[in-house]
């Protein structure tokens, strides 16, 4: 029997630094748990809709057993921040109370250079599978979201993932689209076993696992100020683009493997 997805929820107790490569502005954060974290606001740029995709997206590498590190719910006090002297992040901290999302921060870690680690044909199609599946704009040779950390490779940032929800209109579309921005995919010349990864990974994401994924989002994030839809319609809608976009496969992986063809 599956087990289903579940996420801990931690309260941020100290705000360290920002990280201010990041273009949302995350921050490195202490938690109730003793635990650093790289916290993720709901009141930055994208808002939600990039921590739904977040969500999303490193759940279902964490399904895939590619490495990402853990996810949790991280409450905001509403009192947090107060005494921030930076303006612009205490108007962030202000603007995100209640509940963000956070990623336990891997010490030590190193950024991903392609130069020099060389990722094995499996992994890299492992990887290049999941970023043509859920649309992730931003794996590329100038900003590759994967760390090295304890000699493995670490996937991070899926926010800017499943992008159609930032227009939601024509949502079905999008969930058959190709995705021709793959052939950017930093991964991409080596991912040699696109189509031996489709077979196993379509029998590992059932209609089942993904909708224990999407389950996960919470329903203070699905209040959208832009549509009437409720929090279940919404959640649904992310349910159908993941499983009409897995039972379209051929469609992203024929599209990647000729945007291979060209590089190698």
């Amino acid at each position: 029997m599956e087990k289903t997805p579940h996420l801990r929820t931690v309260n941020v107790t100290r705000y360290i630094t920002p990280l201010r490569e990041g273009g949302s502005l995350p921050a490195l954060a202490e938690a109730d748990d003793d635990f650093k974290y790289v916290l993720k606001f709901k009141g930055a740029g994208h808002g939600v809709k990039a921590l739904i995709a977040e969500l999303i997206g490193g759940e279902i590498a964490r399904v895939l057993n590619l490495k990402m590190p853990e996810l949790v719910y991280a409450n905001l006090d509403e009192a947090f921040g107060r005494s921030e002297g930076d303006e612009e992040i205490q108007d962030l901290l202000q603007g995100s109370q209640g509940l963000n999302l956070a990623l336990h921060y891997l010490s030590g870690a190193i950024n991903f250079d392609p130069v020099v680690t060389v990722v094995d044909a499996k992994l890299a199609s492992q990887i290049v599978w999941l970023d043509a599946f859920i649309t992730n704009v931003d794996r590329t040779f100038r900003n590759t979201n994967m760390l090295i950390w304890h000699k493995e490779l670490w996937l991070i940032d899926h926010g800017a993932s499943l992008y159609f929800h930032h227009s939601w209109t024509n949502w079905k579309t999008h969930a058959q689209s190709p995705f021709a921005l793959i052939k950017d995919h930093v991964l991409l010349p080596q991912a040699s076993l696109l189509k031996e990864t489709d077979a196993v990974f379509k029998k590992i994401l059932t209609d089942e696992v993904l909708q224990s994924i999407v389950n996960l989002i919470p329903t203070e994030w699905l209040q959208w100020e832009d549509t009437d839809e409720t929090p279940e319609a919404l959640r649904e809608v992310y349910f159908q683009f993941l499983s009409i976009r897995l039972n379209h496969s051929e469609i992203f992986i024929n599209e990647a493997q000729n945007a291979r063809e060209t590089l190698i």
